[in-house]
């Protein structure tokens, strides 16, 4: 099962197919992590609380 790189938390593949690079098996972020976010192809801290 694929994990956030960032955080260990489980993604599916649908997830990992469309957010992560095709030599990449698991994300470097996630939906669930609360410091950091995607931002275009980089990946940044959070600027503010995500309301988690």
């Amino acid at each position: 099962m694929p994990e956030c790189q960032n955080c260990g938390s489980f993604v599916t593949e649908a997830y990992v197919r469309v957010f992560t690079p095709a030599d990449v098996d698991a994300p470097r972020v996630c939906p669930d992590c609360e410091d950091l976010i995607r931002d275009g192809a980089e990946i940044r801290k959070a600027r503010s609380s995500r309301g988690g």
